[in-house]
Parts: structure tokens; sequence; C-alpha cells
């Protein structure tokens, strides 16, 4: 793999067997651009859930996004996720927090998050989020791979 002059300090490599794995370090500057990343797509997410709008929030993921929410079944594409959440409730509001960023590799990251559903009831459901991001052609970041895991008390 060739690196540019003076940006082989920004790549660390792993092995995985015998196989090198590139991808770039964790250094503040790169945290933060995906830190910023992350919550500009995450906030369109909730601003989306708030609002009960499906169709806003399946904008936010990939044509061919691998979906798993809190039912059992999984879904592939936009369209499971706005039948996903067209099926939740009016006046369900989210709020998250980002706990790791984990670049996997260029124009891709992963990020780990704690979103707590708030159903109109005040009820609140938390769970642990794992998504995906990919860079599109265009520069926008779509989440690619959706996974939450309720958490049981």
């Amino acid at each position: 793999m060739v690196f540019p002059p003076g940006e082989e300090s920004a790549v660390e490599v792993f092995l995985r067997g015998s196989q090198p794995v590139y991808y770039l370090s964790e250094s503040t500057e790169v945290k933060m651009d995906y830190q910023a990343v992350i919550t500009r797509v995450l906030d369109d997410w909730k601003h989306g859930v708030d609002s009960h709008r499906p169709d806003r929030v399946a904008t936010h993921f990939t044509e061919d996004a691998l979906f798993q929410g809190a039912h059992p079944g999984y879904s592939l594409g936009r369209k499971g996720v706005e039948e996903y959440y067209a099926e939740q409730p009016v006046g369900l509001t989210v709020r998250y927090a980002i706990r790791e960023i984990r670049p996997l590799a260029q124009g891709v990251v992963s990020a780990y998050v704690d979103p707590v559903f708030t159903r109109p009831d005040g009820t609140e459901l938390r769970f642990h989020l794992t998504v995906i991001l990919l860079r599109q052609a265009g520069g926008d970041w779509l989440i690619s791979h959706y996974h939450v895991s309720q958490i049981v008390t």
C-alpha cells in the first residue's frame, strides 16, 4: 500500500491472522471528524424518529442497509427501515450518547451508541446500538448496518 508523503503516520497496521489490516489511526483530529459525521447522521435520524417521519429516517440508510431493530427479524434496504419506524407509536422520541467510534477503512466508520427511546406514556427503553456508516460518492454518509440490543434490567 502506498501513501502520500507525510501520511504514513495516519495509518496503523495490525495483523489479523497473517493478513495485514490497515485503518486510520485514532488521532484526536481524525476522531473529531468522525464524531461530527456520526453526530450529524444520528441527529437527523433522531429528528425523523421524534417527528414520526419514517420516510426521513430511511433516507439516512444505504439502499442495501442491513437493519436489525428491536423486532426479532431483520430487513435489507430502506423500505424495511421505513416500515419498521412506521410501526412505532406517534410521540416516540429518542436521545443518544455516542460511546465509541472506530474507523474501519477509508470511508467506513463504526460507532457504538446508547440510545434511549421514550414512549408517549413516558416508558423508557434502553438499547446498545452498533452502526456502520459508509461515505457515498457525493460525500454524504449513510448507515449501512444498524443493530440494536435492548438492555433488560
